[in-house]
């Protein structure tokens, strides 16, 4: 949850009129599923309202199209490679996105090849039908601009149409390991050979996409034969289950963070069995989806029956407790959030995001020392997610040990040196202990990171306040509102300086829009002296 409106936040201390209210310690934790639905930019929502992905791919063909045309009035030739690193299911044997299954609607992708530019005639079209892989990428890109490509380089050149016919055909390894990460479920691997293709689950398939291209007859236990050299053909490949984590650099890590690769937590079972097939499961990742969903659309509800639907059906999986867990949380039932996260830890679950969730939430209403028991264990580990340490940090803040919460966010810090976060949690200790210019010199360096950060633009406004300087606090504020309308100590900060400052008509809509959206779970008090200021200015 990195930004103000899916972190949850605690009561901070009244300031005085010319303090300004800093920013909650607050944990970047992936609670909701990453493969939520699309949606298309704005200028194309109204064209592709109804079809989303489209709408996502006119934008990006939009975006695109003044590079490609400046490419193609160039004199010189420039080779251009268009593909992707998946495709999606959208509905396909039930897969809203992908990540679950390893069919083609995810597996085939597009390749594009061109020469564009150079003033050189344009060279017949072709479409070929041959195998290709993303390992051809780089030795085609080397034939085809004339260098040497290594004997020891992985992958063909698919530059010439004779060697694409000539060649064999190749054999390629896929998976698809979220359901295994985030679930709980089987992992799916799987060979392609040739038009065969074997998906390795508790209930096998087989496919021969020549004559099923949509993968609608599971072909597996009718020709033994075929089924064994392809079983065989998966074995060569060697290719382990992602297992325990183990230490990286601090480059490695930073990479795997940014890259989303390092939020999966789901133990690995011994052995998996038919119920745990991602066949079996679709209609749970459904439900996971439709609570997604109706929880951004407002119908908190909905979401909660929806997530204790699936728990009742999956009782091990984690994501499902730390969603509901969130949507609770997020609607002021803090008991209620609490709760859902200790009932499932009392399971026997270990599941690093849940501890790091219950920890963060304990530190938040008033158990810091609960939740300093529960984290600084996991902490101590080799391999840390940086979600954990941020949690750790804010359980330091929370109980007054302010040096050991700067060392915890240093070490965030350290694995993650592009993060806004630990920049802006080093920011507010610093403003705590009335280090107001190295306060600001982390904000800075958070807003550098992330110029997007709400959080920083209004610490930023808290430090300016403080140096007496009222017209770039207002104006923090007012970036920081305009970059997310549900950071609500940004909103108080905002409505009530302009209205000490006899500026209610500027304050006015700040202060209502503080009383129609700040939850009365967290901000009983305020919305009570807001509203009293709101009626002092009629």
């Amino acid at each position: 949850m990195a930004d103000s409106s899916s972190s949850p936040r605690a009561d901070t201390a009244r300031p005085e009129p010319v303090e300004g209210r800093a920013q909650p310690w607050f944990v970047w934790v992936h609670v909701f599923d990453p493969h939520a639905p699309y949606r298309p930019p704005p200028p194309f929502a109204a064209d592709y309202a109804g079809r989303p992905y489209y709408g996502e791919v006119a934008a990006t063909d939009a975006a695109l199209a003044p590079l490609l045309d400046d490419v193609r009035g160039s004199t010189r030739p420039t080779l251009v490679v268009v593909t992707g690193d998946h495709g999606e299911s959208l509905g396909e044997h039930g897969e809203a996105t992908h990540g679950l299954f390893g069919y083609e609607s995810t597996l085939r992708i597009p390749l594009i090849v061109a020469e564009l530019g150079g003033g050189a005639p344009a060279a017949p079209n072709e479409l070929s039908h041959a195998a290709a892989r993303h390992v051809d990428i780089v030795p085609t890109v080397l034939d085809a601009v004339g260098q040497p490509i290594p004997r020891d380089l992985p992958g063909r050149s698919l530059l010439r149409a004779d060697d694409r016919r000539a060649a064999a055909p190749v054999t390629s390894y896929f998976e698809a390991m979220a359901g295994m990460l985030n679930r709980g479920w089987a992992p799916l691997s799987g060979v392609l050979a040739g038009r065969e293709k074997y998906i390795d689950v508790p209930i096998p398939e087989r496919y021969d996409l020549a004559a099923d291209a949509a993968e609608a007859q599971n072909l597996y236990g009718r020709a033994p034969d075929r089924d064994r050299t392809l079983v065989a053909a998966l074995r060569d490949f060697h290719a382990s289950l992602p297992g325990e984590r183990r230490t990286e650099s601090r480059e490695t890590a930073a990479q795997l963070q940014a890259l989303g690769y390092v939020s999966g937590s789901s133990p690995v079972k011994a052995k998996y069995s038919e119920a745990d097939d991602p066949k079996r499961l679709i209609d749970v990742d459904a439900d996971v989806h439709r609570a997604v969903e109706a929880f951004s659309s407002g119908r908190a509800a909905d979401a909660i029956r929806l997530y204790q639907q699936v728990i009742v059906r999956r009782p091990d999986m984690a994501i499902a407790y730390r969603h509901l867990a969130f949507v609770e949380w997020e609607r002021g039932d803090t008991a209620a959030a609490l709760d859902v996260l200790q009932r499932a830890l009392a399971t026997g679950m270990k599941n690093e995001g849940l501890v790091t969730q219950l920890g963060e939430y304990l530190a938040e209403s008033g158990q810091p020392a609960r939740a300093i028991a529960l984290v600084e264990p996991i902490a101590s580990a080799g391999m840390v997610d940086p979600d954990t340490l941020n949690a750790l940090g804010i359980a330091y803040a929370r109980a007054g040990r302010a040096a050991d919460a700067t060392r915890t966010f240093e070490r965030v810090l350290k694995i993650n040196p592009e993060s806004s976060i630990p920049l802006e949690n080093l920011g507010v200790l610093a403003l705590e202990r009335g280090q107001f210019d190295a306060a600001r010199g982390y904000f800075e360096r958070a807003v550098q990171a992330d110029p997007r950060s709400s959080r920083a633009h209004a610490d930023l406004g808290v430090v300016a306040l403080k140096a007496g300087d009222h017209e770039t606090a207002v104006a923090e504020w007012r970036q920081a509102v305009t970059l997310d309308p549900t950071n609500f100590d940004a909103l108080y900060n905002l409505g009530t300086t302009l209205a000490r400052d006899g500026r209610g008509g500027d304050a006015r809509p700040y202060l209502e829009q503080f009383l129609r959206s700040a939850p009365q779970a967290f901000y009983a008090k305020d919305l009570k002296e807001i509203e009293a200021l709101r009626q002092s200015l009629r």
